[in-house]
């Protein structure tokens, strides 16, 4: 079976890779669609199986006039890997696709959703919607995602779920102190950090502050050192999307509020190293899918996340994590302040979440079930592979 996956970027979306890697190995036939076939992830894709074709296919909504050249190739692109099934992962690209297929292409589609993002105001939604075919469905990455399609009216037949996978056996849950180190910690001084990139905030959206909220990190960062001096923080990931400027009003505003007691480490790829030297995790999103409460659970990190979109689905409160609601820097303060004086607590919550990760985020189970999607959507006879969307 021939599966044709167009992707926004090579240099981020490492879950698509992680997905692409296991599905090459169950035998599918991957042709993968990038800006680049040299850069970023492009050559781990090949090196996995993968065919790379480099074609820029995000929607150019700021460039209109490039829309029917971008279009024209998608339509030869289509035509010329003549794919069993169209895989999209970002909402751009979808909406390119369909454009660019129309009503006459037969071909089943599924659109991936990363996040919940777009369907979180009314408009994007709404065009998700409105843009979509009978060929089309989608794969929601968390419960909200799921529930929010079907209270737009989508048949629960076109709605699948299955989380983003990560390789968990690279996480290790031992520190070998090399962030202390670089930070020139030592291993009692308590740490807690943020890894995520930093995402200047989308007027067109209201956004006023960062997606990821780096702010109210900060600020919450602030407020625990009144209780707890010697507490120290860090922030790992860079600007996104050339956030530049965003990234030093961050940086800026850390100086100014922790005064030198917050780290900023830009862009790294070594942070399954750096996961377990943390004491605690913090996940401060404003709109999120499970995203960075994952990894650190793998690696025996507690973590506090804010209560929106598919974190819940990981970091269930008392149970395997810490929710606090967003934009509330009090409230993360005063749960950081208690994971960290209650060390036995937040240790017996992780030992849950790190269970609850491996089964929910194993990419060798979750291209499974994609691959089981397939299946279905290309009209054979579901396989034996497990399916949240068929169990839930």
């Amino acid at each position: 079976m021939r599966i044709l996956h167009i992707v926004k970027t090579a240099i981020g979306a490492g879950w698509v890779y992680q997905q692409v890697r296991v599905l090459c190995s169950l035998g599918f036939e991957i042709v993968v669609v990038l800006p680049s076939a040299s850069t970023g992830l492009a050559p781990k894709y090949k090196e996995a199986g993968a065919t790379v074709i480099p074609m820029a296919l995000d929607f150019p909504s700021r460039q209109p006039w490039r829309i029917p050249a971008v279009l024209q190739s998608c339509r030869r692109l289509i035509a010329s890997v003549r794919p069993d099934v169209i895989h999209t992962h970002h909402v751009g690209t979808t909406l390119t696709l369909r454009a660019a297929a129309g009503k006459s292409c037969s071909i089943p589609r599924v659109f991936q959703v990363p996040g919940p993002l777009h369907l979180e105001h009314r408009f994007f939604a709404r065009l998700d919607i409105s843009s979509a075919r009978p060929q089309d469905h989608w794969i929601a990455c968390c419960r909200w995602t799921q529930r929010k399609y079907l209270a737009l009216g989508v048949g629960a037949n076109r709605v699948f779920l299955s989380y983003p996978g990560t390789d968990v056996k690279i996480f290790a849950t031992t520190s070998a102190q090399k962030l202390r180190r670089e930070l020139g910690l030592g291993p009692d001084t308590p740490l807690v950090g943020m890894v995520c990139y930093m995402y200047a905030p989308k007027r067109f959206l209201g956004q006023s502050v960062g997606l990821k909220g780096h702010e109210d990190f900060i600020a919450a960062l602030q407020i625990a050192q009144r209780s707890r001096p010697e507490i120290r923080g860090v922030i790992v990931g860079g600007a996104w999307n050339g956030a530049a400027k965003y990234e030093k009003h961050l940086r800026d505003l850390g100086r100014r509020a922790c005064n030198g007691s917050l780290a900023f480490l830009g862009t790294r790829s070594d942070v399954p190293a750096l996961y377990p030297d943390l004491d605690l995790a913090v996940v401060a999103s404003h709109s999120e899918n499970v995203g960075g409460a994952v990894e650190p659970l793998l690696s025996g990190v507690p973590v506090i996340a804010t209560n929106v979109g598919g974190l819940p689905d990981l970091v269930q409160e008392g149970i395997t994590g810490r929710l606090v609601p967003p934009h509330d820097p009090k409230a993360l303060a005063a749960a950081i302040l208690a994971s960290l004086e209650n060390r036995s607590a937040a240790r017996r919550l992780t030992v849950e979440g790190q269970k609850l990760a491996r089964r929910l985020f194993d990419v060798d189970s979750t291209a499974r079930e994609v691959a089981a999607i397939y299946v279905k959507l290309a009209g054979g006879i579901q396989p034996s592979f497990t399916n949240h969307a068929a169990s839930n």
